[in-house]
């Protein structure tokens, strides 16, 4: 260390630092050769874990010493949300990081020195604070010493898993005993930690995040990966080159939804306010009359969230929906509530169920319970609720066929024959000819 910084004040120590930071220009990342660029890049993570480790400890005397509190009547995460602007968990974690730095000294001072990453520190510290509570002083200095070893080949994920194979190398004589009831331990800790939230980001997406034991996530990753196994997408759709390129991921999350569309259609959820759930649109009325006159542009906004509906899913989800008038005077006070009156009615649906099976589209397999009610000719467009102006198709297809206001528009499309049988009509560009394709299902004579 240059004895000249120890002379130094905080404020100034942190000018020198960010002096330097100002001369890493954009000429410095054009290095001569790969090699140098790879070094350059791996010491930059090194002394940015060296400043988080800083961070963290810093975090953690402030908490400790209620600096926060007595400055400004708040918590320290509370101080960091408003001075900071981190969010409450981003706050919490720089603050519990700290706190197992502090805890566990030789792993501080391994972050300190940069020689393990802030994600594997979090990692080993967490791995740590799970040991039997049996362990001495002495032996927990050896298994600080034996995970910062392992963090020169292990990454944080993989560090998060040794803590049985550390009991079997820190008291080899009891680990069967004591790994039992860290197990108890941890399962009554996982069992306290549960939650399951929901949070909008602000770009159509609502993100979803949870933590269960692993004997309660079990079933519901078994039973969201069977829903997924069994979403196949039709082979007729391959041949469109702009179709979407489908991720394990992404099959996941169709699952869910699949699942609880399934939820929804079998009416297994209770009541919750006196009525089964339900998702709410508001839209003006002047906006749909508008929109069946002159085909305009149709949105809404979700009632709860707020969350503004674009008018393709709109237009998907009137398919198949209730309509609840409302008369709302001008600042949206409800002047009047008619009653609901459902588009497609029990007999209708019946009849549909009866008549095309399943998803009309040509190689899906969606039975009927699992798809929407689709009006070929929009009902926003002055389409009718009636048999011959309906076709079953699943979530998936459904958002593949339902029209938009282009006329124009290379796009997918359905329609009924003479018999009542539907056919899928590719785009262009899946098939030049456009020639119509039916469901192998209609194959079959029609039922009685």
């Amino acid at each position: 260390m240059d004895e000249s910084f120890t002379e130094l004040t905080d404020g100034q120590l942190f000018a020198v630092i960010g002096a330097a930071l100002d001369a890493l220009t954009d000429d410095r990342l054009r290095l001569p050769s790969d090699a140098e660029q790879l070094a350059q890049l791996l010491d930059a993570l090194r002394l940015d874990a060296r400043l988080q480790a800083w961070q963290q400890q810093l975090a953690a005397r402030i908490e400790a010493t209620e600096a926060a509190c007595r400055e400004y009547c708040t918590s320290t995460t509370t101080w960091l949300t408003d001075a900071a602007q981190l969010t409450p968990r981003e706050a919490r974690r720089l603050v519990k990081a700290g706190q197992g730095l502090a805890q566990f000294q030789i792993v501080g001072a391994a972050a300190a020195a940069g020689a393990v990453l802030p994600s594997q520190a979090e990692a080993i510290t967490s791995v740590l604070a799970d040991l039997p509570r049996e362990f001495d002083q002495a032996t927990l200095v050896q298994g600080q010493e034996m995970m910062v070893g392992f963090a020169a080949s292990h990454d944080a994920a993989a560090l998060r898993r040794l803590t049985t194979h550390l009991v079997e190398v820190l008291a080899p004589d009891t680990a069967d005993t004591l790994e039992a009831a860290r197990l108890e331990r941890q399962e009554r800790a996982a069992r306290a930690r549960r939650y399951l939230e929901f949070f909008g980001d602000g770009h159509g997406n609502v993100h979803i995040r949870g933590s269960l034991p692993v004997a309660d996530a079990e079933p519901f990753i078994r039973i969201i990966d069977a829903y997924a196994a069994a979403d196949k997408r039709a082979s007729l759709e391959a041949r469109d080159p702009l179709a979407e390129l489908v991720t394990p991921t992404m099959r996941r999350a169709d699952a869910l939804v699949t699942m609880v569309n399934r939820h929804c259609q079998e009416a297994l959820a209770p009541t919750n306010g006196g009525d089964r759930p339900r998702i709410v649109i508001a839209l003006s009325y002047d906006k749909l009359a508008k929109t069946a006159a002159d085909n305009g542009l149709l949105t809404g906004h979700l009632i709860g969230s707020n969350e503004p509906v674009p008018a393709s899913v709109l237009r998907r989800l009137l398919c198949d929906a209730d309509v609840l008038p409302a008369v709302l005077g001008s600042p949206s006070e409800i002047l009047d509530v008619g009653r609901t009156q459902r588009l497609v009615t029990t007999p209708i649906r019946a009849a549909l169920e009866l008549r095309d099976g399943g998803c009309v589209f040509p190689g899906c397999d969606k039975p009927p319970q699992d798809c929407h009610a689709h009006h070929i000719t929009p009902w926003w467009a002055g389409g009718s609720t009636s048999l011959e102006n309906l076709v079953l198709v699943c979530a998936h297809h459904h958002g593949i066929i339902e029209p938009g206001h282009d006329p124009t528009a290379d796009r997918w499309q359905v329609r009924l024959r003479a018999d009542g049988r539907a056919e899928i009509i590719p785009p262009r560009r899946a098939d030049p000819t456009q020639r119509p394709r039916t469901h192998t299902r209609f194959l079959t004579p029609m039922r009685a």
